[in-house]
């Protein structure tokens, strides 16, 4: 029915469609982010307590809740609430899990009492 002469200058189909795929524009590649933190962080993650004066060590130095959250308060009433800022921290994951680390090497393995760590 309909043919096309083989001097016409009207497109085939098929060329239509190559048309149209290499007009759209290519996917952008996804963007990799650089971690230049993620040596330090899976150092921290392989860390062995396998010694009891580093598990005291790390349970001293490492606080067990984010040392600046306050409460400022004047005459008894709660004047202003400062959130904790560790979650700001980077390491902040590691470093707890280290020190949960060490707390629990020194409850299993050695059969100390670690209230005096909270």
């Amino acid at each position: 029915m309909f043919r096309t002469n083989k001097h016409s200058t009207n497109p085939s189909l098929s060329q239509v469609a190559n048309l149209n795929t290499s007009l759209t524009p290519p996917e952008p590649l996804p963007k990799k982010r650089v971690d230049l933190l993620k040596p330090l962080r899976q150092w921290l993650d392989q860390i062995e307590i396998t010694d009891q004066t580093l598990a005291r060590f790390l349970s001293k130095i490492i606080p067990g809740q984010c040392p600046f959250e306050r409460d400022l308060k004047l005459f008894g009433h709660l004047v202003l609430h400062i959130p904790p800022l560790c979650k700001l921290n980077p390491l902040y994951e590691q470093l707890a899990s280290l020190r949960f680390r060490a707390l629990c090497y020194l409850v299993d393995q050695c059969g100390e009492d670690i209230q005096f760590y909270a």
